[in-house]
């Protein structure tokens, strides 16, 4: 998460070297790799359609751009409404993800 702060289209290339340790996010083998990668366990998923959804509602609603805050911050004059912003942004982004988690793990489609 931390890595795509400079720009949300980061975070597919940060996926492919963390989980494959490959920086060509394009091959279909990254994609495969990522789709069955698994715990320590080696038996469960670490990407589930409930963890998915939660990530892309996360992305959806997170402040997830360094630029956009610094604009932010010039055109309100201080740093208070950018910081206000991420917090905020940040924090719904959390509990709407962790809901959709929940919800697709009660109704059993995780």
């Amino acid at each position: 998460m931390i890595a795509s702060f400079a720009a949300r289209e980061v975070f597919v290339s940060t996926m492919a070297v963390q989980v494959v340790g490959v920086d060509d996010a394009e091959d279909e083998g990254v994609r495969q790799a990522i789709a069955t990668a698994t715990r320590d366990d080696g038996v469960t998923r670490v990407f589930t359609p409930a963890t998915s959804w939660s990530l892309l509602i996360y992305y959806v609603l997170a402040m997830q751009c360094l630029p956009t805050l610094a604009v932010t911050a010039k055109e309100a004059g201080s740093w208070k409404w950018a910081v206000l912003q991420l917090g905020w942004m940040c924090g719904v982004a959390y509990v709407a993800a962790g809901a959709v988690f929940q919800l697709l793990r009660v109704t059993g489609t995780a």
